[in-house]
């Protein structure tokens, strides 16, 4: 819809106001000098009747009738004024100007009809006599009480009639002139009212634009000036609250931001009022997108929204436990109702901690108690075993219990073993986690030969081969006697899993700013989904064959746990029937 300016609404209100009054100031003024002369001219045209009134009444009987038509031909050399005598029937009897015998019965003419009724009669007309505008007066003539004719008189009122045109032109453009003049005071007063307004206008769209701080300047006016100060009050508070507002919700997004715990604000309705980032990466949604739309639309979860339609049902807090995926991530999930100022429920509060490390921190305990148990079950329940059989009757016989004790004996030193891999593991976790190990700079050349040097012997007895290779220049932050520790594990391994007389390789080189040892052996290999777990206590790929090779399970994990010591980390590649390749990655000097 098209708004027109306040200027334009208000001048042209004032310029039709004032060409109103001028056009009623001038026409009364035209109406009132042309009803003055014509008053005048009427009021000559009786005194003349009056005056010739004695004359004609006198000759109205006269017996020749030719005597008063002369007499009022005679009067028309001394005046202008047209002088007709009439008869109470109308007929006209003497005329100044024209042949009464010619000219029309009159008893139809306004001003005879008022004369003969006994009133003075006036009228204006065109005459088709003359043919021009005519100004008729008629007086009544008595005999008595009776009237017997009627003196009128006339003139021409055309002169009249031009002098007013003339008048009218000027008071016209008088009344033009007073018109522009008035135009202009109009527009000039249509600029003073509409000036301030429109500055408001101006400074209220500003204040729209969120431009608070511009003050609007104060009229004179007492009206418009109460409504600039009240904007200019309104901006500043409005300017104050709408920081508050920023402040505290600035305040809240960086604690849902910084908060671990995945935050949920949902409506009545159930529709998503508030997301922090945390929840979005929890449940994958980019927490841009995901505002007042529905919890079902943006999470194919079923636990996830009957929670909270749950939460929404019920008055007090509800907890409980959400599986995303496929089982590959556990959320423990609290929820609680959002009320308003006034108690009533508006909607509900999810709170998600994600506890999927804490399970699988708890799996791992759960696996590591049933292996550690089997691990010792096993050596203890042999040693048992034979203790018994020497009890029962076998210590007797000095070949079997040699034998018998040499048994208790391989086993005692496994368990020995095992306590061992684990105190070592425990020492390991307890120097990362408060990192107390003290890591001094060395060359790794030296460690790398003295791992393959350690396993020299063992390497020996398959006839396999160790192969090393290392630069002089690569040096790192290590504990020598713990990095040597993970090495002869590693060789350990790929000796073990070796056909004799086959090769393990040993070298170091520098990568992306750090130092890779790797190890390669080219024995059985290790399945692909063996691999993930390769590192866990306790965890074998055959157990059967590591038992038998006499291994504790503890190995790998060993050689993680010296490796994040040293601020690396530890891979594995491995083709069944191949071989298998074992990196360290460590930071360079």
């Amino acid at each position: 819809m098209h708004r027109r300016r306040l200027l334009w609404q208000i001048y042209p209100s004032y310029l039709l106001i004032t060409l109103i009054s001028l056009i009623a100031v001038v026409w009364y003024a035209s109406e009132y000098m042309r009803e003055f002369h014509y008053e005048s001219v009427a009021g000559g045209l009786f005194e003349q009747t009056r005056l010739v009134e004695e004359d004609v009444a006198q000759l109205f009987h006269a017996p020749d009738v030719g005597r008063l038509d002369a007499f009022c031909k005679n009067l028309a050399k001394k005046v202008t004024t047209r002088i007709t005598v009439i008869a109470a029937s109308g007929r006209v009897i003497g005329d100044s100007l024209e042949n009464p015998a010619r000219m029309d019965n009159h008893a139809d003419r306004p001003e005879v009809i008022e004369a003969l009724a006994g009133r003075m009669g006036k009228s204006t007309r065109y005459s088709y006599t003359l043919r021009e505008n005519m100004m008729y007066v008629a007086m009544p003539m008595h005999e008595g009480e009776a009237v017997i004719g009627v003196l009128r008189a006339a003139v021409p009122v055309t002169s009249i009639d031009r002098a007013l045109r003339r008048i009218y032109v000027h008071i016209g453009l008088g009344g033009l002139v007073v018109a522009a003049v008035f135009a202009t005071l109009s527009l000039a007063i249509s600029r003073r009212i509409s000036r301030p307004i429109e500055d408001l206008t101006r400074g209220a769209e500003r204040f729209a634009r969120g431009e608070l701080a511009h003050k609007l300047l104060v009229p004179g006016s007492q009206e418009i000036g109460g409504l600039a100060e009240a904007m200019n009050q309104m901006a500043a508070q409005l300017d104050d609250r709408i920081l508050t507002v920023a402040r505290q919700r600035n305040e809240m997004e960086a604690v849902l931001s910084s908060m671990v715990e995945g935050v949920i604000a949902v409506d009545s309705d159930e529709r998503v009022i508030n997301i922090n980032r945390a929840a979005a990466q929890l449940i994958g949604v980019d927490p841009a997108a995901v505002h007042g739309r529905s919890i079902q639309e943006i999470v194919r979860n079923p636990d996830l929204q009957q929670f909270v339609a749950r939460t929404l049902a019920r008055h007090e807090a509800v907890e409980g436990e959400i599986v995303l995926g496929d089982g590959e991530r556990f959320l423990q999930a609290h929820g609680t109702v959002l009320r308003d100022p006034q108690g009533a429920g508006i909607g509900a509060l999810v709170v998600l901690n994600d506890i999927t490390r804490l399970r699988q921190l708890e799996n791992l305990r759960r696996d590591f108690v049933a292996n550690v148990s089997h691990e010792l079950k096993t050596p203890i329940t042999s040693i048992k075993g034979f203790v018994e059989t020497l009890l029962d009757g076998a210590l007797d016989s000095p070949e079997d219990a040699r034998r018998f004790l040499a048994i208790v004996s391989k086993h005692a030193d496994r368990l020995n073993a095992i306590i061992e891999d684990l105190l070592s593991l425990s020492r390991l976790e307890e120097e990362g986690e408060k990192e107390k190990a003290i890591l001094e700079e060395g060359a790794i050349r030296d460690v790398v030969f003295a791992a393959a040097q350690s396993c020299k012997v063992n390497a020996a007895a398959k006839n396999i081969r160790v192969e090393t290779a290392c630069p002089e220049d690569l040096r790192a932050r290590i504990k020598a006697p713990l990095l040597e520790q993970a090495l002869v594990n590693l060789l350990d391994n790929a000796i073990k899993y070796s056909e004799s007389g086959g090769l393990v390789e040993v070298e170091a080189a520098r990568q992306n700013g750090e130092i890779a040892i790797r190890v390669r052996d080219y024995g059985c290999g290790i399945e692909k989904e063996h691999l993930p777990r390769l590192f866990e206590r306790f965890y074998r790929v055959d157990k059967a064959r590591s038992r038998k090779l006499g291994g504790t399970g503890l190995g790998l994990a060993i050689v993680k746990h010296i490796v994040h010591v040293h601020g690396g980390r530890v891979s594995v590649e491995s083709t069944p029937g191949k071989g298998s390749v074992f990196t360290i990655c460590i930071p360079a000097a």
